[in-house]
């Protein structure tokens, strides 16, 4: 598999350390210099004048922004909420659902660390249950749709939430058929969507779920803080912020997106990183990111002495994202993986994720416009005698 054609001029778009193999654009993201400039012309604009900033059209520039990023999203901007991450959106729903003692929440063995640690707390708080259902990594969509299915407990399961795109294992999940098979029995579906923005082409509106929440600061080129929370009608009237502010009677979404002396800046930055998304051409963006990634992981996990055959494969060709299984014994647990993560970054000057996903570490390796090919080659070289030196 040979790698794919850089796009031309990307890698000057950003400040990434040149020092460093940054091969973890899908923890926290990169912002583009201009999206950076951005951002600070607000800052700037904020503190020329920080009454003006406020109370002179802050809430319209809050309404303008929300509606270009859900027309980016294919969402109702009228049923979409700007929120500060995925895991906000998620303590919100999980708010707002009203959870009593005889419930229970429904999660995958896939569920982000956040959002399972927010499922759990809200559950102790109402005095309902957790339950997790597992989906083997490279399960097809049939055999997910049909797990979750003999999951449910009518009458008892108050709410399924599951990844659209996983983050430890980088699983793309169908999201819009096991929306219709919870539906069948009346239950509502939280969709964590985290890596969703800016990496695949999605039609919220389409996916018939009832609440969906990505993060813009991954993919999507925004600043870290940007997320869009989008809720179906039913549940619009239902949903209350953490914290009251000016706009509560407005009710949902602007009641939640106004919270006072926030910053505000990257929400109103966004727009600027859809702009360079589409300014380098965002089919391109996602035709270079998957190739190179799986490129990547080929070339790794060769490296390792891994065949094809036990690379897991994504799901949907376009995730940018891809998994290295690493040999038994390592990074088997979060604080296992943190500090193995922390030992290739100190000393190969590589920025990649790891996590310890059912007792199985597992390498995650991002691809992004700034990312070369011969960083992947470099590391692959480079990891197997890094990986003796940790055992010993």
């Amino acid at each position: 598999m040979p790698p794919p054609a850089a796009i031309p001029g990307a890698r000057l778009l950003f400040s990434i350390d040149p020092a460093v193999s940054f091969l973890n654009h899908g923890s926290f993201g990169a912002v583009p210099i201009g999206v950076q400039r951005a951002q600070q012309r607000l800052r700037d604009e904020i503190e020329a004048n920080p009454v003006r900033f406020h109370a002179s059209g802050l809430v319209d520039r809050i309404i303008h922004t929300r509606r270009h990023v859900a027309t980016f999203l294919g969402a109702d901007p009228e049923g979409s909420a700007l929120v500060p991450n995925t895991t906000t959106g998620v303590s919100l729903v999980l708010q707002s659902v009203r959870l009593e003692s005889a419930d229970e929440v429904l999660v995958t063995d896939h569920a982000y660390g956040a959002v399972d640690l927010a499922v759990r707390r809200q559950c102790r708080r109402s005095g309902a249950t957790v339950r997790s259902v597992a989906l083997p990594m490279g399960a097809s969509d049939a055999e997910i749709v049909g797990r979750i299915r003999s999951a449910l407990r009518p009458g008892k399961t108050k709410l399924l939430v599951i990844d659209q795109i996983s983050s430890a294992t980088a699983t793309a999940f169908p999201v819009r058929d096991v929306a219709a098979a919870v539906h069948e029995h009346d239950i509502p579906i939280l969709v964590d969507a985290a890596h969703v923005p800016g990496m695949l082409p999605v039609e919220v509106a389409m996916l018939g779920v009832d609440f969906w929440v990505g993060n813009l600061h991954k993919w999507a080129f925004a600043p870290r803080g940007t997320a869009l929370l989008s809720v179906a009608p039913a549940w619009r009237r239902r949903i209350d912020p953490l914290v009251v502010s000016w706009e509560q009677e407005q009710g949902f979404p602007l009641a939640v997106e106004y919270q006072g002396t926030i910053d505000y800046t990257p929400w109103l930055a966004a727009p600027t990183g859809l702009f360079t998304l589409r300014t380098l051409g965002w089919a391109a963006v996602r035709a270079h990111n998957s190739a190179l990634a799986a490129y990547g992981q080929q070339v790794v996990g060769a490296a390792l002495g891994l065949a094809p055959a036990e690379l897991p494969q994504p799901g949907d060709p376009e995730v940018a994202m891809r998994i290295v299984p690493l040999s038994a014994g390592l990074a088997t647990s979060p604080a296992e993986a943190q500090a193995l993560r922390q030992y290739i970054a100190d000393k190969l000057s590589v920025e990649t994720q790891l996590s310890g996903w059912n007792g199985r570490g597992l390498l995650r390796l991002s691809a992004q416009v700034y990312n070369r090919a011969d960083e992947y080659e470099k590391f692959a070289e480079r990891l197997p005698a890094a990986l003796a030196s940790y055992r010993r």
